[in-house]
Order: C-alpha cells, then sequence, then structure tokens
C-alpha cells in the first residue's frame, strides 16, 4: 500500500497539472459513479489527507479516492499512450494539455466539499501536513499510546493514531527506535517515534525514491525493511507478520539491533 509520501507526491503533481484548470473529460468508471459526468467543472486543488486522494472542484464537491493496494494516477499529454490497459482505467480528467488518469482506484467518493470528514475525519494527524506544529506532534504520540500494551508495529500503521505510515515505514521507524515491532508502545519514546517518522517522509516526499538511511543507493536505501541481512549489523533480518485478517502486515527486523 503506498506511504503517505507517495500520496503526497501524487497530489502535488496533480495539483499542478489540474488546479486552476475546467476539465475538458471527466469520466468516471466507476459501478456507483458511473453517471458523474465531471466535463466543464473546475478544479481548485489537489490535497492529501494521510494516504487519501482529495480532488476539490469549485462547485464545492470533492472526488475522494484511497489507492489502497494498486491504485495510481499517470499523467499524459493528451495523444499519448497509456502504459497501462484501459480496462484498468476507473477516472480520466483532462485539460487541453494534460490528462490525469486514475487505474484501479477501487474506492471513489463524491461528496460535498464541506463533508469530506465523512471519509478522513477520523484520521490521526497527518505526519506531512503544512501546518504541522508541536501540538500536532504531542497530539499525535498520545493517540499513539493510547493503548501502552499494544504492540509498536501496529499502532505505528493505525492511520486514526497518525496517518501517512505504511509498512516501510513502520517497520523502519521500530529499527530506528533500537525496539522489536512487538514491543509494547507505552515502552518506546512515543514523541521520538512520531519524529522520525515525520523526518522520514518529510525526506522523501518531494521525489519517488524512497530511502531511510540517507543514501538512494542501489542495495543500501533501507536498514531491514526487505533486506536478508541488516544494513547496520549485517546480521539475518527476521520476517513475520503482525494483525489478523485484512489488517494483517509483513514485517521485518534485526533480532540483534532491535532485541526484544
Amino acid at each position: 500500500m503506498p506511504e503517505g509520501d507517495t500520496v503526497f507526491l501524487t497530489c502535488h503533481r496533480l495539483h499542478a497539472a489540474l488546479a486552476g484548470r475546467e476539465l475538458v473529460r471527466g469520466e468516471v468508471r466507476h459501478p456507483e459513479l458511473a453517471a458523474l459526468d465531471l466535463g466543464g467543472r473546475e478544479v481548485t486543488e489537489v490535497r492529501p489527507a494521510g494516504k487519501h486522494l482529495l480532488i476539490r472542484f469549485a462547485d464545492g464537491h470533492t472526488l475522494h479516492n484511497h489507492l489502497r493496494m494498486d491504485g495510481s494516477w499517470h499523467l499524459y499529454p493528451p495523444s499519448a499512450r497509456w502504459r497501462r490497459p484501459a480496462h484498468q482505467v476507473r477516472a480520466v480528467l483532462g485539460t487541453d494539455d494534460r490528462l490525469a488518469i486514475g487505474f484501479n482506484l477501487h474506492d471513489l467518493r463524491w461528496l460535498p466539499t464541506r463533508e469530506e470528514d465523512r471519509v478522513v475525519g477520523q484520521l490521526g494527524p497527518d505526519l506531512l501536513d503544512p501546518a504541522w506544529d508541536e501540538e500536532l506532534a504531542a497530539e499525535a504520540a498520545r493517540r499513539l499510546t493510547a493503548d501502552p500494551e499494544r504492540e509498536l508495529g501496529q499502532a505505528l500503521l493505525d492511520q486514526t493514531a497518525v496517518a501517512g505510515i505504511g509498512n516501510l515505514y513502520g517497520t523502519e521507524v521500530c529499527f530506528l527506535l533500537g525496539r522489536s515491532p512487538w514491543a509494547p508502545v507505552g515502552e518506546v519514546d512515543a514523541a521520538r517515534a512520531v519524529r522520525l517518522a515525520r523526518d522520514l517522509l518529510e525526506r522523501n516526499a518531494w521525489h519517488p525514491e524512497q530511502s531511510t538511511t540517507g543514501t538512494l543507493r542501489r542495495g543500501a536505501q533501507h536498514w531491514v525493511y526487505h533486506r536478508r541481512r541488516c544494513l547496520r549489523c549485517g546480521g539475518p533480518v527476521h520476517r513475520g507478520s503482525q494483525g489478523e485478517g485484512t489488517r494483517a502486515r509483513v514485517t521485518h527486523h534485526c533480532p540483534t539491533c532491535q532485541p526484544r
């Protein structure tokens, strides 16, 4: 599932292409929105809310979507060939010189902008919120440790606690804290965990490559995430699972650097 920085960059690029422009093409190929025609409407802004995208229109409506596991937006010149098959297209938003194509967008909603809380009101503080301040940081730390016995790895991925952290950053924050993903979150410095997560997302927000080590050199971008050996100590990385059912997530940790 895309991390918050991926959604942030996607929104930035869509905003640059569409904001302040009237759509000459506005198709939504989704069973619940098949009758919706966005042609002739003006886009005012595209902004992220954690892992959610909000495309706002001048008529006071918002097209909301969540990328889930396989959703994505591509930008093309009007006559360019699309890089993915047409049957995966769920939205086509076009201006005179740009096409924004949404592929595999399973979650699409059309709602009044004033009612956006229906779809994002449950989120915790967004780590890439431009209005981030000490108050939001403190609220994020408070929510993260609301259940002190909860496993750290699961708490970090809870979007109602802190919005924007996915498997990659959750795994790497645990490593940088020197704690196992199974450690009780109440035993961790929550304020430091929030600072680390925000720093990692900010560091990667303006480019598609994601590094938690400070280098984009191939094979050295991450400490333990999807690695066989820990980049710090060289020991074996253990792979496990946290959560149940649809909330189950694969996690990686170094038992040497992150003792239980």
